[in-house]
């Protein structure tokens, strides 16, 4: 199997001619995968990483960063391509797919690569051994499997109305969606005719260097086993004729819900502004796992929902349930994976920072009828206390924090709960590695790790780890 990730070399070993410049174009072979997902080539000793580049491959590369140490590019033609590449998919304005850029590679090496990276990151960047590195779970569907997708709104090159994904390295330049292989043809047509509405009303979309212009985002919601729909666009204050959108949406999703929120952040996000519930179910409802959730529009919600209850599956399963344990749950979102916990345990204690969610959480409870399990708001870092006040001793600790993993603090006030064991849900693998390392160094042992591709085509990797104290009895 190819080597997984490069260490930059040392000073000493690298010539200094060897480092190029920014704007270079250099003919280079890429021999590796890194961190993130890029390929790794050598030239004269200096380690480039090699954006859009596979092992195996001999590409033309332009220089765009040039450190001491090492430097990153992007391939700008593939002159000799690996025999891993396959034809791509994905129907977009432009040669990037910005959203899936794997998706030319076989995706079975797209798996070896993946746990490569899981093993190499425990292993380097925590220092960890001894644990048991079981096989990546491959995804059910590596097509069509996402329920949401999130677009930006955009001015196209000929001046028209764009609406799909950022050009990779361009905040500025919006690329139009056609047909996304990564989302259903449902979801697809919806896209599509909101952008067509949109243009044929006029409204223009918003230029961040000007502060000005209405559209910014659209976001569509998929229930996997359920069918329904969920629309929320995203603009800047302002006014447009909501009914009018409304109707264009009904006339392909009679049944959709559709919101409405208005940012006035400079920055592009989904995830701030007031929300104003236009048409259809305020909430979508999907189901994982045999249990019912519903979900409001700025809830999370794991967005492959049938890799997602494999997920769980080995969550659950790492947390070695007999009906009497007593599971905390930190960053519970709207209780997914508390839920289906709570069917093994005895009683489940959840927090979340986020008071919808939460809120959503406590619905779902009732919803699948489940009373073990117990829902508070509040941050992680300050909410441990209090909970140990409440419930303390907990058998089973299980977190599933942001790709920045879990901070210090979090991590001592995990160890002062002191659990028999704790699982570890992470979606990257490079902060799960310290945070791991912190826990083996208080008196944890890192018992095994399993990785789940939940993201067929890209680089991210989601997995499972199972630590237990070494003086639990």
């Amino acid at each position: 199997m190819p080597t997984h990730a490069a260490n930059a070399p040392s000073n000493a070993a690298k010539p200094k001619s060897a480092r190029p410049r920014p704007g270079e174009r250099l003919e280079l072979s890429v021999d590796s995968i890194a961190q993130g997902g890029a390929g790794v080539a050598r030239r004269e000793g200096y380690v480039v990483f090699v954006e859009g580049g596979f092992p195996g491959d001999r590409v033309l590369a332009e220089v765009t960063k040039a450190k001491r140490d090492y430097g990153n590019a992007r391939a700008v033609e593939v002159i000799e391509p690996s025999a891993d590449r396959v034809p791509q998919r994905c129907d977009h304005e432009g040669d990037e797919c910005p959203g899936s850029p794997w998706q030319a590679l076989d995706y079975q090496r797209q798996l070896e690569y993946k746990h490569g990276l899981v093993a190499e990151a425990l292993q380097r960047i925590g220092g960890l051994e001894g644990f048991e590195l079981e096989p990546i779970m491959p995804a059910e569907n590596p097509w069509r499997y996402r329920n949401k997708m999130e677009y930006s709104f955009g001015t196209a090159d000929d001046g028209a109305l764009a609406l799909g994904f950022h050009v990779r390295r361009r905040w500025d330049l919006i690329r139009n969606a056609r047909d996304c292989w990564l989302a259903s043809e449902r979801s697809n047509a919806l896209r599509n005719g909101v952008r067509e509405w949109c243009d044929g009303e006029g409204l223009s979309a918003y230029d961040r260097r000007e502060s000005a212009g209405l559209l910014r985002n659209l976001v569509v919601r998929e229930g996997t086993a359920t069918g329904e729909m969920q629309v929320r666009i995203v603009t800047s204050p302002g006014e447009f004729r909501t009914d009018q959108l409304c109707a264009a949406i009904g006339r392909l999703e009679p049944e959709a819900g559709i919101a409405w929120t208005q940012a006035g952040d400079v920055g592009e996000t989904t995830q701030r502004g007031t929300t104003t519930h236009l048409a259809g179910p305020k909430q979508l409802t999907d189901e994982v796992g045999g249990l019912r959730f519903r979900i409001s529009p700025e809830a999370f919600f794991q967005t492959n929902t049938r890799m997602a209850e494999r997920l769980y599956s080995i969550a659950t399963d790492y947390a070695a349930l007999d009906g009497r344990e007593r599971v905390y749950d930190l960053y519970c979102g709207i209780g997914t994976l508390s839920l289906s916990l709570s069917l093994g345990a005895g009683e489940v204690w959840a927090v979340d920072v986020v008071e919808q969610a939460v809120a959503d959480a406590i619905v779902n409870a009732r919803l699948n009828e489940i009373e073990n399990t117990h829902f508070f708001c509040g941050d992680v870092r300050d909410s441990v206390r209090p909970l140990a006040e409440q419930a303390p001793h907990p058998d089973v600790v299980v977190v599933d924090p942001p790709r920045a993993g879990l901070s210090k603090k979090v991590v001592r006030r995990l160890l002062e709960t002191a659990p028999k064991r704790i699982v570890y849900v992470s979606c990257n693998p490079t902060t799960l590695a310290p945070n791991a390392r912190q826990l083996v160094d208080a008196g944890y042992r890192l018992a095994k790790v399993r990785p789940v591709d939940m993201f067929p085509h890209t680089p991210h990797i989601e997995c499972v780890a199972a630590l237990e104290r070494e003086s639990a009895g």
